[in-house]
């Protein structure tokens, strides 16, 4: 089973309140970006990573990233063996970012090619391809390999997810101030999905393909890859998710993440 990912880290650093783009903002003296891909990379198995970062900032990230040995060129996999990690232009919107990853994912090879016997990495339809945000540093190995052993077990979308433990109301619009209450909703059935998420790369660009016409649209584009895939007709999966793939949002988030880490 081939398995490879897309590292989303093309956001803006301004709700944490940093000029540096997102996933560059340090955290416990290292790029939020390196903590993620660290974690992809440790969970074995990924044979390529694709990060997208902001258009005039690959240089950094490609600097960033230089401990995984990430670089802006080449697709064949390293003298030593190592899984290959490129860096590559994002878009406008998170969807338009992923968009842009499975693109360059098309340039790794075609099982066609003889890629396998030249040392490429070899990329088709059933592969697996992980989608996951930087902005969640601390995603552990272990929860990547679940959500790899789910879509290798024949669940072609899969999503990891926790228990939604507030008490969740339904409100109506608005008037003077406040919203009326219209139901509560039954939070058995709900949960707070994260990253990784994984897919059949074929789905996930046929997905892609199906929504193109909105991924530059901040108002209309898909804010996870799971919901282009709801849109074919597709049965998305849930897995137990993890506490520590935690997202950072916001400067208090980073300032929590500074205290627990991935502990």
């Amino acid at each position: 089973m081939s398995v490879v990912a897309v590292l989303t880290a093309a956001g803006s650093g301004t709700r944490l309140g940093h000029a540096l783009p997102k996933a560059l903002v340090p955290l416990r003296g290292e790029p939020l970006v390196l903590h993620a891909a660290r974690r992809l990379l440790a969970a074995g198995g990924v044979r390529a990573l694709v990060v997208t970062a902001p258009a005039n900032h690959l240089d950094a990230f490609v600097a960033a990233l230089a401990p995984v040995g990430a670089g802006t060129g080449g697709v064949g996999v390293p003298a030593d063996g190592s899984t290959p990690v490129r860096v590559v232009a994002g878009g406008a919107t998170r969807q338009a970012s992923v968009a842009a990853g499975l693109a360059a994912l098309r340039d790794l090879a075609d099982p066609t090619d003889g890629a396998a016997a030249t040392g490429r990495v070899v990329v088709a339809d059933d592969t697996v391809v992980l989608v996951h945000d930087a902005a969640r540093p601390f995603g552990p190995p272990e929860l990547v390999a679940r959500v790899v052993a789910a879509v290798a077990d024949g669940h072609d979308a899969v999503v990891p997810g926790l228990p939604v433990t507030d008490t969740v109301k339904r409100v109506g619009p608005a008037q003077a101030g406040a919203a009326p209450v219209v139901g509560t909703v039954e939070r058995a059935e709900l949960r707070a999905v994260q990253t990784p998420q994984g897919f059949r790369l074929g789905l996930l660009r046929r997905a892609h393909d199906e929504a193109a016409r909105h991924a530059d649209d901040e108002s209309l584009a898909a804010t996870d890859d799971a919901g282009l895939v709801e849109r074919l007709g597709r049965t998305v999966w849930v897995v137990p998710g993890d506490e520590r793939a935690a997202k950072i949002t916001t400067a208090r988030d980073l300032r929590v993440a500074e205290l627990l880490g991935d502990a």
